[in-house]
C-alpha cells in the first residue's frame, strides 16, 4: 500500500481466494473517479463528477478523520466503500499489510460484514430488537446482545421495554436520536467488522446521551482496534484521529498525520482549526 509491489490477490495463508484478512483492514482508493448518474443519487454514468482521480491509502488500525465542505464527495467516499455505487474508474481495495482486493471482486455478504457503519441515519425494520440488532442474524446470543447494550449504555433502555429483546420496534423507530445512534453501535460492535465508518451526527443531543456516544466510539475504535474512517465535524472528533484527510472538489488538498498537520502553521488543517471545524465544514 505505500508504493511497494502491486499486492497478490492470490491467498498463501489458508484464506479462501477472494476473503479478507481478519482484524483490521487497509483502505486504498487507486484514481478513483464517480459521478452520479444525471447529476442524481440514482445510480452511476455522465452527470457531474463528486470524486476525480482519488487516491490515497489507509494502513490497518489507523483512525481517519476526513474533513471537507458539503458537496467535496466526503459522503460518496463512503458509499463507494460500502458498494451503493460502483467507480466509474480506478479501484477501491481492502486487505492487509501484504496484499489488498478490489472490493468488486468480494462477495457483497462478505464485504458488508466486514465493513461497519454508522450514519446520520439509522433503518429500523418492523422486528423484534433482537432481530434489529443482528440484522436477523440468528446464531448471535442473547447473553452477547445485553452484553453489548449495557456496554453502550442502553440497558435501561432494554429494561423498559414490555418483551426485553422480543419487543417489536415500528420501521419509524419511536426512538430518540441518541437512542438510534446507539443501536447502531450495537450493531457493530456486534458485526465485529475490520473497518469502520462513522458519519458524525450533526444532530443535537443531550450531554448524557452525547457522553454515551463518545464512549461507544472510543470503545469501538480501541477494542480490539480496527481501522476506521470518521466524517467529522467538530474538533473532539477530529482529535482521535491518527490521520486528516481533506478532500475539495473530489480530490486530495492534504493528507497526513494529524500531529504533523497540526504542527505546520501553513497546512489547511490548521487554517481550519483557527477558522473553527463547525463554522467552516457545513
Amino acid at each position: 500500500l505505500d508504493g511497494r509491489e502491486e499486492p497478490s490477490c492470490t491467498i498463501e495463508d489458508g484464506r479462501a481466494a477472494g476473503a479478507l484478512p481478519p482484524g483490521a483492514l487497509a483502505v486504498r482508493f487507486e484514481g478513483v473517479t464517480f459521478g452520479y448518474k444525471d447529476g442524481g443519487a440514482d445510480g452511476t454514468g455522465s452527470g457531474e463528477r463528486v470524486l476525480d482521480g482519488l487516491t490515497f491509502s489507509l494502513l490497518p488500525g489507523r483512525v481517519l478523520g476526513l474533513l471537507g465542505r458539503t458537496g467535496s464527495g466526503k459522503t460518496t467516499l463512503t458509499r463507494l466503500l460500502f458498494r451503493l455505487y460502483e467507480p466509474n474508474e480506478g479501484r477501491v481495495c481492502l486487505g492487509d499489510d501484504g496484499r489488498a482486493l478490489d472490493i468488486r471482486d468480494l462477495p457483497l455478504r462478505e464485504l458488508r460484514r466486514r465493513v461497519g457503519m454508522v450514519t446520520q441515519n439509522i433503518q429500523l425494520f418492523h422486528a423484534t430488537v433482537r432481530e434489529n440488532l443482528t440484522l436477523f442474524d440468528a446464531t448471535i446470543p442473547d447473553a452477547r446482545i445485553v452484553q453489548v447494550l449495557d456496554e453502550v449504555g442502553l440497558d435501561g433502555w432494554l429494561a423498559s421495554l414490555p418483551a426485553g429483546l422480543d419487543t417489536v420496534l415500528d420501521a419509524g423507530g419511536g426512538l430518540s436520536a441518541g437512542e438510534a445512534q446507539l443501536l447502531a453501535f450495537t450493531r457493530i460492535f456486534l458485526q465485529d467488522p475490520g473497518l469502520v465508518i462513522l458519519d458524525e451526527a450533526s444532530s443535537r443531543l443531550d450531554p448524557a446521551t452525547e457522553q454515551r456516544i463518545e464512549r461507544a466510539v472510543d470503545r469501538l475504535l480501541q477494542a480490539p482496534p480496527r481501522t476506521a474512517i470518521i466524517i467529522a465535524h467538530r474538533l473532539a472528533t477530529v482529535q482521535r484521529a491518527d490521520e486528516i484527510l481533506i478532500l475539495e472538489a473530489g480530490g486530495v488538498v492534504e493528507h497526513g498525520p494529524r500531529q504533523a498537520l497540526l504542527d505546520c502553521a501553513d497546512s489547511r488543517f490548521n487554517q481550519l482549526l483557527r477558522t473553527g471545524l463547525e463554522e467552516v465544514l457545513v
